[in-house]
């Protein structure tokens, strides 16, 4: 398996990326949190780190059911 990523959270829709950024560091702005500079999320509070993912989580979820309710899958 070389050259493939270990982890297994890739992105369904790859070009969804920078929105998916840009939804974390809203987030973060939006609960006070602090993003880490540098991307190493191994000193970020256990309690930082769920709420922030609870939250983005409750935005995709607000998001595809708006999407939802304005199409013909009812």
């Amino acid at each position: 398996m070389a050259g493939q990523s270990r982890s297994s959270n890739t992105l369904v829709v790859p070009q969804a990326s920078a929105a998916l950024n840009q939804l974390k560091y809203e987030a973060a702005q939006e609960l006070g949190i602090q993003i880490p500079a540098d991307g190493y999320y191994g000193n970020f509070a256990t309690r930082d780190a769920g709420s922030l993912g609870g939250y983005i989580t409750r935005k995709l979820v607000q998001i595809a059911e708006q999407q939802l309710s304005g199409s013909q899958f009812r």
